[in-house]
């Protein structure tokens, strides 16, 4: 193959042996590119980035398919000098050579394939030679059946002619003998009540009779057979009418008596009435459940019977009614949906009749299981009766039962709500009847609180089964939409909220004498618990809603910040009432104690007095009080001798003015005149200023209104000198003790120095008491 390759004149020469070196690496690379070339299917002049390949048809191409040895031995000669030749005569040996390599590299790599291949064709020629032989032998027996099949066929031929007219014969003489039978059968089945089988006989029957009649024998076996067909219409007609058995024995009745040839409208009109009847009696049965007596079943029972019994018969009918009448068209189907329509409607009441009796209950877990089998069971006579519109008014009937039960929830938690307040009013009186402590505002609070969180959770979770996956109207867009965003979160979360601030809010309208009946520490403890919401609650139990109840409605909601800002303005307004009933219950103490007081003929003062006590203790019992609620606020800087000053009608620069020594009742001075323009220089006191939520702010409240009225009432008397000089002991009193329960210790001391001024202002002979006397009182008091 090699010496062929060479072309003549090349295949011998030195070192002609197949050993040697192998190609070199540029012979390899171009036996590469050109199978990369024939693998990829380009063309010589294709390669990427490469000049178009040689003449295909050049014979001077070594590898082309048209090379010739002589002319290419001929360009060489003609055109290479002698070195060139042997350098060409040298590579072409080691060509030869490489050749020689790779085919004994190819034989020796594929030894055992040859092997392998030469003996399995020698074997398949073995088993030709045995194939052919047996092929041979079926052909010729082959043949020989193929003649006996002829001869047998031949022989054969007459008789089945024969036997083919035999049998049809035979069958024509079946068919006349069941003709003749045909009375005597249907006879015979109308007896036995075997009314589907006389009304097949009729059948098979009915056309042959038809086609022969004008022949007399069968058209006396026609008349025979329609005077028995017509007792067996009367017979149907009869145990369709008594109605005794059940929807599918009377669908069979109709079946037959249209199979028989009965007018199809006035089957129809019976088959409706029929119908009616039994389901009218299962509307009486569940009437009858609903009375007094017996007892009404649970729910559950309730709709488990008007679901097997009516929606089941109902069912029934309409699926018989479909398949028996479909000939009548629409004008049937609007007959069987007018039907349906009236008689569901009067389920549906009853239904929701027994429904309304369990608006009362506390659990929803029985009564969602209800809505369920109650939607489901009218699932199938929806499907069958599109038209009817069952399915959507059960589906109604769910939703109104959903509203009601949220509106059922929002009135217990309400009711809830005012059982708590109740609660603390008893847990708050029962320690001054009993004598005892009872439990601090802060345990009443944490009652209240978790009671009513408790509550609503509760409530969440009750109204959270209507929605649950494995519930059947739970995928209703109501359901997924509006019950969850406007029934729980709006109707019953934020109802409840704004309720509950508007209950809050209903004890500062009408405070009457003394704060009403509604207790001072009621008002605070509601004012703490609107504030809690409103920092705290309120996010919280919102978050809780969205969180169970997955929104997929775009109707807007109210925002967590405008509840909340309802909640802080109703702790707010509740905060300033309590400020206002506690005041006002310190303010009468002082306003009695100086209305009924003789100023002008009193006595040297010795004693603080008792009322003056019971106002520093009311307001250390407010302070303790206000305390357990609410943060201590901020306070400014106390002077070092606030607890020392001593009142008197020359404690302060306008009143020294005012009552210097050199002041004699005879002075041409105007006094009052003096006071009020004293008073467009001083600071201006706001009694009834914002109140803060923290104690300080609420102390200071109080005190400013209790210390205001004093002031107001003393106005309103004229004093002696003992008046004056106790006037001037009480303000020390208070003075000493009331500091330190407000933001600014000079506010204090500004309105009792307007109280001791006032006082002076109306007394004829305005002689203080010292200070030494005053103070020595005082502890001593």
């Amino acid at each position: 193959m090699a010496a062929a390759a060479a072309g003549p004149g090349q295949g011998s020469g030195p070192g002609g042996s197949p050993e040697g070196p192998e190609a070199d690496g540029p012979e390899r690379r171009r036996k590469a590119h050109g199978m990369l070339k024939l693998y990829y299917g380009l063309s010589e002049g294709e390669a990427a980035g490469r000049p178009a390949g040689p003449d295909p048809l050049d014979p001077t191409d070594l590898n082309g398919a048209h090379f010739d040895p002589e002319v290419y031995l001929d360009k060489l000669r003609r055109e290479c000098p002698l070195a060139q030749l042997m350098d060409s005569e040298t590579d072409m040996v080691r060509q030869i050579r490489a050749l020689d390599s790779d085919m004994q590299t190819l034989v020796y790599e594929n030894y055992n394939k040859f092997i392998s291949a030469t003996d399995t064709i020698r074997k398949m020629k073995n088993d030709f030679r045995k194939m052919e032989d047996e092929m041979d032998r079926l052909a010729t027996n082959m043949a020989v059946i193929t003649d006996f099949s002829a001869r047998i066929s031949a022989t054969l031929q007459d008789r089945h002619e024969r036997i083919t007219k035999l049998a049809g014969v035979h069958a024509l003489l079946r068919k006349l003998q069941f003709l003749f039978e045909l009375p005597s059968r249907l006879t015979k089945c109308v007896e036995l009540g075997a009314y589907g089988q006389a009304v097949r006989y009729q059948g098979r029957a009915r056309a042959v009779l038809q086609q022969y009649q004008h022949l007399p024998s069968f058209r006396a076996i026609q008349d025979d057979c329609q005077v028995i067909t017509a007792r067996l219409a009367q017979e149907l007609r009869q145990r369709f009418r008594e109605g005794g058995s059940g929807a599918p024995e009377q669908a069979e009745c109709v079946e037959l008596l249209l199979a028989l040839g009965e007018p199809a409208e006035e089957l129809c009109e019976e088959f409706l009435a029929h119908a009616r009847g039994r389901l009218e009696e299962e509307l009486r049965t569940l009437e009858a459940e609903l009375g007094p007596s017996p007892p009404a079943p649970d729910v559950l029972e309730f709709t488990d019977h008007g679901g097997s019994g009516f929606v089941g018969g109902l069912c029934q009918v309409a699926a018989a009614y479909q398949e028996l009448f479909a000939a009548q068209g629409p004008a049937g189907a609007e007959k069987l949906a007018a039907f349906a329509q009236e008689l569901g409607r009067r389920y549906f009441v009853l239904v929701e009749r027994r429904l309304a009796q369990e608006q009362g209950g506390s659990d929803n877990s029985l009564l969602v299981r209800a809505l369920d089998r109650f939607h489901r069971r009218l699932r199938a006579p929806g499907a069958l009766l599109a038209t009817a519109g069952l399915a959507e008014a059960a589906t109604e009937i769910v939703e109104r039962v959903a509203r009601e039960r949220l509106g059922h929830h929002l009135q217990s938690l309400q009711a809830a709500f005012l059982g708590c307040l109740t609660d603390v009013r008893q847990a708050l009186a029962a320690p001054r009847i009993a004598g005892k402590e009872g439990p601090g505002l802060a345990e009443l609070l944490a009652n209240v609180a978790s009671s009513i969180l408790s509550h609503i959770k509760a409530s969440l979770a009750s109204v959270h089964l209507f929605t649950a996956k494995e519930v059947s109207f739970s995928n209703k867009p109501y359901f997924r939409g509006e019950f969850c965003s406007q029934g729980v979160r709006e109707g019953l979360i934020v109802g409840f909220i704004r309720s509950m601030c508007q209950t809050a809010q209903s004890f500062c309208d009408s405070p009457g004498e003394k704060g009403g009946a509604t207790p001072p520490a009621l008002l605070l403890l509601l004012s703490r618990l609107c504030l809690d919401y409103e920092t705290a609650t309120i996010s919280y139990i919102l978050t809780l809603t969205d969180e169970q109840f997955l929104v997929q409605d775009q109707s807007p909601v109210t925002p967590v910040s405008t509840l909340c800002a309802e909640a802080r303005e109703t702790a707010r307004r509740l905060l300033t009432h309590y400020v206002k009933v506690q005041g006002l219950v310190i303010s009468q103490m002082l306003r009695k104690s100086v209305e009924t007081r003789d100023w002008l003929s009193t006595l040297e003062p010795r004693n603080v007095r008792a009322v003056m006590k019971r106002v520093v203790e009311d307001t250390t019992a407010i302070d303790v009080q206000v305390g357990l609620l609410y943060e201590e606020g901020v306070r400014k800087a106390q002077s070092s001798d606030s607890s020392k000053r001593t009142f008197s009608v020359y404690s302060s620069s306008r009143q020294q003015g005012r009552y210097a020594p050199s002041y004699t009742p005879s002075a041409p001075m105007d006094t009052n005149l003096l006071s009020n323009i004293q008073k467009l220089f001083s600071e201006r006191i706001d009694v009834f200023s914002p109140v803060e939520f923290n104690k300080v702010s609420v102390l200071t409240g109080i005190i400013k209104i209790s210390l205001k009225t004093l002031l107001e009432c003393v106005r309103l008397r004229t004093f002696g000198r003992f008046g004056l000089q106790q006037v001037q002991v009480d303000c020390h009193f208070l003075q000493l003790y009331l500091w330190r329960f407000v933001a600014d210790e000079e506010l204090v001391h500004l309105l009792l120095d307007e109280v001791v001024a006032s006082a002076a202002l109306r007394c004829p002979d305005p002689v203080p008491m010292e200070p030494s006397v005053v103070e020595v009182i005082c502890e001593r008091g």
